[in-house]
């Protein structure tokens, strides 16, 4: 028998389920789990250092990981005196995986008889091998000091940013067994840049014979070009990709019920994304809902911009990444949208890469428009949205302080120099709060069309937004899993056309017409 044998007939003999409608019964393992036990134990390439498995939540995270602790305290991977542990990021969770691993021993007999179970120290001591378990959290000071030939980091998914000092302490502890194993099972991170995702990316880029990762998430249902809100809440094969338990364990019925609720309130999407779709994108509040964003896809019309009032809104960002400049006019109650996005263009492949969007190919097809070099060239900005702007009636456009005074002397250099009305916008929650509030009712009321620009599309995909004390609420780039800039760009427009609007709404009326004596 090979070694996963092993361990799944040890499993199937002695665990127990823990808790639940099926209490007490033998624990049988579902097919992924069997899949993800044989690569690792049973890997035809290398010894396997590092595996790791991602799924949604309630797919049998932390009783899998119980049932491997038994496998290495006193089934056929112990190991004479050696350590085992599990990490995680709170006591609770901490607590969860050594209460499970405790009653599977407390339902089998066979195991009570060698098992000891410690539980001020949340430890467990396999007595024929004399191995020792315990159960540590990243806000005890239990990390330090330990040699496990086992660490099984349970949902590392909670990590933010690339560098944990409880991990890395794990971690750096391995360094006295050449075939120590490191098991991650977790959902996914929000953004790119959080250690789990960096963790998959190296796993599937690298191919690293000694690494096993089983990735179960929406987002394997991805093509080019598309982003994680492509990706119907309601589609049964993402709930399917996600979710391998479903039809076995897993509560199709509660499941269905969150998406379901998750479709008609945006305030739950991103979080159901997450946590039941596993796809890599922040819990915060989204600002609007792939629902919503795709009511807009018509095209603009170009009457709209001959007989109307054009505002517009400009996000210079970086010069080495995205700028950002939309302007639209409301016509017949409805805005009529357009974009224009600049990147340098020795940039566009590796920030492809970076932010895994087809920047190139939008270049290539005129949704991107460039300047040569590795940042942008503001003289081009400038005499790109001079030429756009020729012959219409802008009423105002919203800029960021931030790098506009360069972008303002390459305007005054032009041979024709348009005289533009530029108007400063803060990004703070003054400025941003009513802004966002006007905006979110003109989506809402399906009064945008912005004829579904990708990149346009894509920063809406990305954009969050947090909320002050007193509940005001702004477009956060911090949080945001990818480039926000043309959203940014859209809602000042918008917050400056209501905001000139609400100004016209409150004047005097004699300010309007003649004073009429009778």
């Amino acid at each position: 028998m090979t070694r996963a044998g092993k361990v799944i007939a040890f499993i199937h003999k002695y665990c127990r389920v823990p808790e639940g409608k099926l209490v007490g019964q033998p624990l049988v393992l579902d097919k992924f789990q069997i899949d993800f036990i044989k690569d690792v134990y049973d890997n035809k390439r290398a010894i396997t250092l590092t595996a790791i498995l991602s799924i949604a939540r309630k797919n049998g995270k932390t009783a899998l990981i119980a049932a491997l602790v038994l496998v290495h305290l006193v089934g056929p991977e112990a190991r004479q005196n050696s350590q085992i542990v599990s990490g995680a990021q709170s006591r609770d969770q901490a607590a969860l995986v050594f209460k499970l691993a405790s009653k599977m021993v407390n339902l089998n007999e066979d195991l009570q008889a060698i098992v000891r179970i410690v539980p001020s120290g949340k430890s467990l001591l396999g007595l024929p091998m004399n191995v020792e378990y315990r159960a540590l959290a990243a806000d005890g000071t239990t990390a330090h000091g330990l040699s496990p030939v086992l660490a099984i980091i349970d949902e590392m998914g909670q990590v933010k940013g690339d560098q944990n000092d409880f991990i890395d302490a794990i971690e750096t502890a391995q360094g006295a067994y050449d075939d120590a194993l490191e098991i991650i099972i977790s959902t996914q991170a929000p953004t790119d840049g959080d250690m789990l995702s960096i963790r998959i990316d190296d796993a599937i880029r690298s191919d690293d014979p000694s690494t096993v990762i089983h990735l179960h998430s929406a987002d394997n249902l991805l093509v080019e070009g598309q982003g994680t809100a492509d990706i119907d809440l309601l589609d049964p094969a993402a709930h399917r990709a996600a979710n391998p338990a479903l039809g076995s364990f897993r509560s199709a019925i509660e499941l269905q019920t969150r998406v379901e609720a998750a479709d008609r309130m945006p305030s739950m999407e991103n979080s159901t994304r997450n946590l039941y779709l596993n796809q890599r994108v922040s819990r915060s509040d989204v600002f609007i809902s792939p629902k919503i964003w795709k009511s807009g896809i018509r095209p603009p019309e170009q009457e709209a911009f001959d007989m109307g009032k054009v505002f517009g809104g400009l996000d210079l960002a970086e010069t080495t990444d995205l700028c950002a400049f939309v302007y639209g006019a409301k016509w017949k109650n409805e805005w009529h949208v357009r974009c224009m996005f600049w990147k340098a263009e020795a940039t566009l492949i590796e920030h492809a890469k970076r932010d895994r969007v087809p920047y190139d190919r939008w270049a290539s097809e005129g949704f991107l428009l460039t300047s040569p070099g590795i940042a942008v060239d503001y003289e081009v900005v400038a005499a790109d949205i001079a030429k756009e702007l020729e012959g219409l009636d802008v009423e105002g456009i919203a800029y960021d302080r931030y790098r506009f005074k360069t972008l303002e002397k390459k305007f005054g250099e032009l041979e024709d120099a348009p005289d533009l009305p530029f108007v400063p916008w803060g990004q703070g929650y003054v400025s941003m709060a009513p802004a966002i509030d006007a905006a979110e009712i003109e989506f809402l009321n399906k009064r945008i069309r912005h004829g579904g620009h990708p990149v346009l599309t894509m920063c809406a995909a990305n954009a969050v937004v947090i909320r002050d004390p007193a509940n005001n609420r702004k477009l956060d780039k911090s949080k945001s899993t990818g480039r926000i800039d043309g959203m940014q760009a859209l809602v000042q427009m918008i917050g400056l056309a209501s905001s000139i609007e609400t100004e016209e709404d409150e004047s005097s009326i004699y300010e309007k017409r003649d004073l009429v004596v009778l």
